[in-house]
């Protein structure tokens, strides 16, 4: 059987995740179009070995990072990105 614990004032106090401001979108408000030919912006998308960064490190949106990946995979073919 789980223990219930009390709720202390630093629960109370602490914002809930309904309660925070949704973060927005950087492609969306400055109407940003992905292109694999803009290295210099993909790179914002990479770390340093090369992987795809998430969603949620991003901070895109689901359309901007399905065109964020697209993008970064054909750059990768045309040698642009490593």
């Amino acid at each position: 059987m789980a223990i219930k614990r009390e709720r202390t004032k630093r629960d109370s106090t602490r914002p809930r995740m309904s309660e925070m401001p949704k973060r927005k979108c950087k492609l969306c408000e400055d109407q940003v179009e992905v292109d694999y030919k803009q290295p210099e912006l993909l790179r914002r998308f990479i770390t340093e070995r090369g992987k795809i960064v998430g969603r949620h490190s991003s901070g895109a949106c689901a359309k901007h990072q399905r065109e964020i990946t697209l993008a970064i995979k054909r750059a990768r073919v045309m040698l642009l990105v490593r």
